[in-house]
């Protein structure tokens, strides 16, 4: 560490400057010196210096002034003062402005090389810190939660707003529109961002278990009991629970629910000790939850609880503006992970996926570009690398079938082949729009061969 560090040392006596140069070169630092304020300014233009070591009592610009000027500089360069004219009121100002510490005259060697020692050991800590810091943000990044549409910069601008609170958030939506990943977004943009997330699909697990999972249990609550386990609710302490599925709670559940998300306190299964804990509740559904309301099913006042602030994400289907961002977006993913270099999807590919319904919304997306991938060749995505309900060779014949809808399918195919599956062509043979052809192909199952 020591041979990377440059200190810069700016006193007018030169005695002092050449004392301190001789000294801290035999410890093995990089050292120049300036003999006052305005050739020490001159020296940092050239070159950046971790640490400085400056008189405070010089001709012209004093110490404390350079102080100023080498934080506007860079706020990150360690500043130890030097004067033989100590008092409490500058060194406390010293300290205020930015300076790391604060010596008198005459200099003791050992003492000054030890604070340079610790001062750059902080330093090195704090980035070290910063650096971590950053690094975590950027693996808990969540991924997927992408898009440019108008509903999707909605809904980032509620993800910021909301994240600045602690308050209670309903995320609602069909499934696959990316309920947990707006969660974990609005944990990740929280001041509890280095504390848990912690996830519970609560419609995955029966009654009795989804109690042990969130509040935990003590050796020999019941049978299989053999450990001693924290809940969900503990482990979330001073982060975040994410209650995926809430409509599921049986009616006994949602009275556990509600009184612990109010007290913030609960005891483990077969356990007596009343236990704290400090973490923000996320919620979601994708399921209307006043029909259940109204059947009985779920609890007004738990449903209030909960539902604070709201935030719908729409399905895919009403945002197909980001399909194409989130398309290329899961072909980049995939192409990293499977090593493979397509770069582009086909436009007919592209229309195709833009048109489709996507009943499993952005997780169905997903699956689909991985599965072109899988088995895509080339340098490009065609529309038949995409596994839609569809069969390779789907000519239809005349079985004898004179229904309308089976001529409506003969129909459909003969202008397809007859137009080499050119989606626009199609359409405008048939007289329809190209949304609905999407729509026919997408019922009858048709596939180009």
């Amino acid at each position: 560490m020591k041979n990377k560090t440059r200190i810069l040392i700016v006193d007018d006596e030169k005695i002092v400057r050449e004392s301190l140069l001789h000294w801290f070169e035999e410890e093995g630092y990089e050292v120049d010196t300036a003999e006052d304020a305005e050739a020490a300014l001159r020296t940092i233009d050239k070159g950046k210096y971790e640490l400085m070591l400056v008189d405070m009592k010089m001709p012209g610009m004093s110490g404390l002034e350079l102080l100023d000027k080498v934080k506007e500089i860079d706020k990150d360069t360690i500043f130890i003062l030097i004067t033989a004219f100590a008092s409490v009121p500058t060194a406390i100002k010293a300290l205020k402005n930015g300076a790391y510490d604060y010596i008198t005259k005459p200099i003791d060697p050992d003492e000054l090389a030890h604070i340079v020692e610790k001062a750059i050991h902080q330093r090195a800590l704090r980035q070290e810190n910063e650096q971590l810091k950053d690094n975590i943000d950027e693996i808990i990044k969540p991924d997927n939660l992408i898009g440019e549409s108008r509903q999707m910069i909605k809904i980032f601008d509620l993800i910021n707003t909301v994240a600045q609170t602690d308050t209670t958030v309903m995320i609602r939506g069909e499934s696959g529109t990316g309920k947990e990943l707006v969660a974990k977004a609005i944990h990740i943009n929280s001041k509890r961002k280095y504390f848990p997330i912690v996830t519970v699909n609560c419609g995955a697990l029966a009654e009795t278990l989804l109690e042990s999972e969130l509040f935990g249990h003590e050796k020999g609550a019941f049978t299989g009991a053999h450990y001693k386990r924290k809940g969900k609710f503990e482990m979330a302490d001073g982060g975040t629970i994410f209650l995926d599925e809430i409509g599921t709670v049986s009616p006994k559940m949602q009275i556990e629910l509600l009184r612990v998300i109010e007290t913030k306190q609960f005891t483990r299964v077969g356990g007596n000790e009343n236990i704290k804990s400090d973490f923000r509740v996320i919620a979601a559904t994708n399921e209307p939850l006043e029909n259940l309301l109204k059947e009985g099913k779920f609890r007004e006042d738990l449903y209030y609880r909960l539902n604070v602030f709201t935030i719908f994400l729409p399905p895919l289907r009403e945002r197909r503006d980001d399909i194409p961002v989130l398309a290329y977006y899961f072909m980049n993913k995939f192409n990293g992970a499977m090593n493979k270099n397509i770069k582009n999807i086909s436009n007919e590919a592209m229309d195709f996926l833009v048109n489709y319904s996507w009943p499993g919304n952005v997780r169905e997306l997903e699956n689909a570009i991985e599965r072109a991938l899988v088995v895509g060749r080339g340098d490009s995505i065609k529309i038949e690398d995409l596994p839609f309900h569809v069969t390779p060779n789907n000519r239809i014949d005349d079985d004898g079938d004179k229904s309308l809808e089976s001529m409506e399918k003969r129909h459909i195919m003969n202008v397809l082949e007859m137009n080499n599956w050119n989606i626009s062509k199609s359409a405008e043979a048939l007289q329809i729009d190209r949304v609905t052809l999407y729509n026919k192909i997408n019922k009858y199952g048709f596939r180009k061969s």
